[in-house]
């Protein structure tokens, strides 16, 4: 069986080094783009297993244009009636741009030569493009032509070539330019190259400055040696071919050592002004020189390449249908995979090195510098091609923390504290882990939302936080040096728990310590804050405060507790920076509570003089859908006490409901001794005037009232009929029922002064409506409704 050889030299011999003294290429550098000529429709078309139908090749022509190639080869139009006849749609459709060369290429032979010309009669800018093999394996093996022989044959037909560029500008109006390629140029003796094309340039006798310029096109046509030969090949070339200024030295190097791309590099450094090529590397065996990524390097080196990739996926979809050929996936520039990092340390640098980028770019801006592009492992900015930054970080078993928070962030815009990072990386490897495939970033934010319970109610835990109310309480003591202690916070609180409402209450010097007051109170949760963070989520009014809360289990030990091996990281979202961090908090509990059992509410046992103040507002809330502020709680408490005492220490569930809303006026028939008519408000000077119907004491009274509010105005109106003075001691709302059954809730406590009477009284009262007003003032005249109130005498 065929096999590798031990030693290669019997079969093989290498290639030989081109002996130049004083070489200039390698200390030169870039300095500008070359010129580009694409050769897909051309050389890429003819290696292809299935050649492009006429659309195809149409489709690829009109791409090749939006790029911004200037030369463009379109066919071989003597080798088949299908090249010929697209070559004839493009001039006869007006389908070539006035500043785009279009190029043919024919070999040394007489009829195809006049056949190509007959294919471009009527172009505007033509280049006629003709080779023929120099090198001795052709010369000896392939033609049997001696050198004076392959000498005459190019001159002959080059000759040719000038005749008939003259007669059809004559005949047609077009401009010509001539291109000479001495196929197998690598494999040649250098000396037979230069003599050729010597005798080349005399035969077309065109040969001028600028755009006269003959080309000599030097491929390799199989790539025999490494880079810095071919770029050896050139520099010598260009410094012995005469006329130096006169011509254009062309690349056309192909890829079959792998290293097309260095080639051409070092060759354009090695004097050569322009490359043949074609998108991704396409062409015949391993392909030609891929002309995106050598213009693409040299875009990252902050010179323009004067070809335009801006939406490199269109390109792509373009050049894989026409060619059925696929880009792959590590393709540099245009894979897939180019600018994604699996690695866990790759992912951490580009994480940091964005966040790093952020910060100087925003400097730069206030000081009106460039925002220079500067991130680890990625040399290109892939929105410069179209592509979003979504595919930069992907995860898979070898992934760490730094990845998968640049998801979080770039997705879910929360920045994880980096203790949350190591914990949240351990739920990803165990998706990882279990599944045994690159996880998704739709698998990394449904686990972040599922462990965090983060992202609406589809993402609930056992507790969550429906509707809260935190006060303040200046303390009336003062530390030693007489200043006064922090303010104490009260939380109020409707949390649903395992799908029934509770009402629960806690004391803290914050919030947060409120809240987990209030939940070492009534659910027997005991934990301890032991991290905490915040940031802004967006900017202006759209802006939220994302919050981060880490909580241990409390123990005797304050140090013990504070340095616990487990803890629970939570976060919370909203527009309210005190909202978000209660959130967060929940969101931490339900992580460490688990299965755990809970305190139930008994809720079919009635309640007894035992009961707390937390177990009514539990009922109230589950069955009217009603929060109450922290004070009616206190207040209807008290009375549920008092009923209590009358009827034995007991009182059934539904007695309870009727109870509070016969006390307060909430949906009964009674409408107590004030309510509302007919009104309406007039805008004065100074606030709102109250004017209508007011019944009092079953007498329908006109009255008139102003203040600064409408709530006001109209508690005016009811004091033209009153003795003593109301005002109002506290006022809250809020909304029950979803969507078209939605209305306001109002609850509003009044204070009665009348002269003469010892003592203020205090009462509250209820009201609802769709309109927010109409609740609030209805809570008013049922709260007077519940006081001792003098009416006026008629």
């Amino acid at each position: 069986m065929p096999c590798m050889l031990i030693d290669p030299t019997q079969k093989y011999r290498p290639y030989v080094p081109l002996v130049l003294d004083n070489r200039q290429w390698p200390t030169k550098t870039f300095t500008k783009a070359p010129i580009w000529l694409s050769t897909d429709l051309r050389d890429g078309n003819q290696a292809l297993a299935c050649p492009m139908t006429a659309d195809q090749k149409l489709t690829f022509f009109r791409l090749l244009v939006k790029c911004g190639f200037k030369e463009i080869e379109i066919a071989y139009p003597s080798a088949s009636d299908t090249d010929f006849a697209f070559v004839r749609y493009l001039i006869e459709n007006n389908e070539i741009p006035d500043d785009v060369w279009i190029q043919v290429l024919t070999p040394a032979r007489e009829d195809l030569i006049r056949r190509s010309f007959e294919a471009v009669a009527g172009a505007k800018h033509v280049i006629m493009h003709m080779y023929n093999a120099l090198c001795p394996m052709f010369r000896d093996i392939v033609f049997r032509n001696s050198k004076e022989q392959t000498v005459e044959l190019a001159s002959r037909h080059s000759k040719l070539i000038s005749e008939l560029a003259d007669r059809y500008s004559a005949s047609h109006g077009m401009k010509f330019r001539y291109e000479y390629s001495p196929e197998t140029f690598t494999q040649t003796e250098m000396e037979f190259s230069l003599q050729v094309c010597e005798a080349v340039k005399t035969a077309w006798g065109k040969a001028g400055p600028g755009i006269d310029r003959i080309i000599f096109n030097l491929p390799a046509t199989v790539e025999i040696a490494p880079p810095n030969h071919y770029a050896d090949q050139i520099e010598y070339f260009a410094a012995h071919i005469s006329e130096r200024e006169n011509i254009i030295i062309s690349l056309h190097p192909h890829n079959d050592r792998g290293t097309a791309i260095a080639a051409a590099e070092l060759a354009v450094l090695g004097g050569a002004d322009r490359v043949e090529g074609c998108l991704f590397g396409n062409g015949e065996r391993t392909g030609n020189v891929d002309i995106v990524t050598l213009a693409l390097n040299l875009y990252t080196q902050g010179i323009t390449p004067n070809l335009d990739f801006s939406d490199i996926q269109k390109v792509i979809d373009i050049v894989t249908s026409c060619n059925d050929l696929p880009v792959h996936p590590r393709h540099p520039y245009a894979g897939e995979l180019v600018f994604t990092a699996f690695s866990g340390s790759h992912q951490d640098a580009i994480k940091k090195g964005f966040e790093a980028q952020d910060i100087r770019h925003k400097k730069n801006a206030e000081n009106g510098e460039l925002k220079m592009w500067n991130i680890p492992y990625m040399p290109l900015d892939p929105a410069d091609l179209g592509c979003s930054y979504e595919a930069v970080i992907r995860v898979n078993a070898q992934s760490g923390k730094g990845g998968i928070a640049y998801l979080v962030k770039q997705h879910l815009q929360l920045d994880l504290p980096r203790n949350m990072q190591v914990t949240f990386y351990k739920v990803i490897q165990q998706i990882s882990d279990r599944e045994a495939r690159e996880v998704t970033v739709e698998d990394i934010t449904t686990a972040f939302r599922e462990t965090y319970h983060f992202g609406g109610s589809k993402y609930e835990g056992r507790l969550a936080l429906k509707s809260f109310c935190v006060t303040a309480e200046p303390s009336l003591d003062s530390t030693d040096d007489g200043e006064p202690f922090d303010e104490r916070r009260h939380f109020d609180g409707t949390m649903l728990v395992d799908g029934v409402l509770r009402v629960i209450r806690g004391d803290g010097n914050g919030p947060i310590s409120a809240l987990l007051d209030a939940l070492r109170t009534h659910l027997e949760i005991d934990m301890t804050l032991r991290e905490y963070t915040e940031h802004a989520v967006g900017e202006g009014e759209t802006s939220k405060a994302a919050s981060y809360i880490e909580l241990v289990a409390t123990t005797d030990d304050v140090k013990e507790t504070r340095q616990a091996s487990e803890s629970w990281w939570g976060v919370g979202l909203d527009s309210d920076i005190a909202a978000s961090s209660l959130h967060a908090v929940l969101s931490a509990v339900n992580a460490a509570i688990g299965d755990r059992v809970l305190p139930e509410l008994k809720l079919n046992v009635g309640f007894n003089a035992t009961s707390g103040q937390s177990d009514v507002s539990d009922a109230i809330v589950n069955t009217l859908g009603l929060t109450l502020p922290r004070r009616l709680q206190t207040s209807f408490f008290e009375v549920v006490q008092r009923a209590v005492r009358e009827s034995d220490g007991k009182i059934s569930y539904d007695d309870l409901t009727r109870l509070f809303q016969e006390t307060y006026g909430y949906d009964v028939e009674n409408k107590g001794r004030f309510s509302l008519g007919d009104f309406h408000f007039e805008r004065i000077e100074g606030g709102p005037r109250f004017k209508g119907d007011m019944e009092i004491d079953g007498v329908v009274c006109k009255v008139v009232g102003e203040g600064n509010g409408p709530l006001s105005a109209a508690l005016a109106a009811l004091h033209s009929q009153i003795e003593g003075t109301l005002t109002f001691r506290e006022y809250s709302e809020h909304s029950v029922g979803e969507g078209s059954e939605v209305k306001a809730v109002s609850f509003v406590e009044l204070l009665y002064e009348l002269p003469g009477r010892v003592k203020k009284e205090a009462a509250w009262g209820l009201g609802s409506d769709t309109d927010i007003t109409v609740s609030g003032i209805r809570a008013a005249l049922r709260a007077a409704s519940r006081l001792d109130v003098v009416a006026k005498k008629a």
